[in-house]
């Protein structure tokens, strides 16, 4: 396997999970009220607790992205 094989991974890997890191957070942005009254209902939790559940959960998933998809991109650029 080349570095140039792992740099174009790790740079659709980027693409892809930060594509569905901004569409999920748009989703729930824009769906808010509906995503709560849904889950409230299944899991009787309030808004607030779903905000705080979901807010840090979408902080790691962003901290993920970067740590192992998209350092490990510059990082291959920057040996190539």
């Amino acid at each position: 396997m080349t570095i140039d094989i792992l740099q174009e991974f790790f740079f659709w890997c980027s693409v892809i999970n930060l594509g569905l890191f901004f569409f999920s957070l748009i989703l729930f942005k824009v769906m808010h009220d509906f995503i709560c009254r849904i889950h409230g209902k299944w899991y009787n939790l309030s808004a607030e607790k779903i905000d705080a559940v979901v807010y840090p959960t979408m902080v790691f998933y962003k901290i993920c992205i970067f740590f192992f998809n998209v350092v490990p991109y510059f990082a291959l650029r920057i040996i190539r």
